[in-house]
């Protein structure tokens, strides 16, 4: 499938988020590089020296209007989709280098499954700060230039991507909960699958290899 890259700046990526400006996100992106990477991807919910940074309060209050966030990290070597999660609340990512960000419409995925077709590619440029929005569907962040890592904050309410709750599932959402405050949908040959998440993309399992 053809894919365009487009830019978190682009009036497209209105549908799914803002560029966050006006924090003093310095502290942040120096400790944020401190952090490790890997040639994988290796996501952190909390990590105490970003969360002590002044950013942590400023998301807290002005962002987040006063409610209990965590800032944790993102970072690796990706190209692939290989699943989309969505929380009940937004999402901030603040990236210390390039990225890129594979997105959908939550609402295009409420009936049994989605097409990958659906899903948009956004060049994120290292420094910058975008909300995601509740309905914005997204994963794991991609390399923005083969092989190149990335290194991504990642500021939700206190608690998100911890241990499943125990549920009695429902209807089709609380099938997709996977963690706390975590829907997730997989496509058939990520491993999450193997690890019990719905299989609920269809078509292909998105690599921008070819586009980077």
């Amino acid at each position: 499938m053809a894919l365009t890259i487009q830019k978190v700046t682009d009036e497209a990526f209105a549908a799914y988020g803002r560029v966050v400006e006006g924090y003093d996100m310095a502290g942040l992106l120096e400790a944020l590089k401190k952090t490790p990477v890997t040639d994988g991807v290796e996501y952190v919910p909390s990590e105490a020296s970003l969360e002590a940074t002044p950013a942590m309060k400023e998301f807290s209050v002005n962002c987040y209007g006063g409610m209990p966030i965590q800032i944790g990290y993102c970072n690796g070597v990706n190209t692939k989709l290989n699943c989309l999660e969505y929380h009940r609340d937004s999402e901030v990512d603040v990236a210390a280098e390039d990225c890129i960000l594979l997105l959908a419409r939550q609402q295009d995925c409420m009936g049994k499954t989605l097409d990958t077709s659906k899903v948009e590619a956004f060049f994120c440029p290292a420094g910058t700060a975008v909300e995601l929005y509740a309905t914005t569907l997204h994963y794991a962040p991609c390399s923005a230039k083969r092989g190149e890592h990335f290194r991504v904050a990642i500021v939700l309410p206190k608690g998100t991507n911890y241990p499943k709750p125990e549920i009695t599932v429902k209807n089709d959402d609380d099938a997709r909960l996977f963690a706390a405050n975590k829907w997730l949908i997989a496509h058939k040959d990520a491993s999450e699958a193997s690890q019990g998440a719905v299989i609920g993309l269809t078509g292909e399992n998105i690599d921008i290899a070819e586009w980077i």
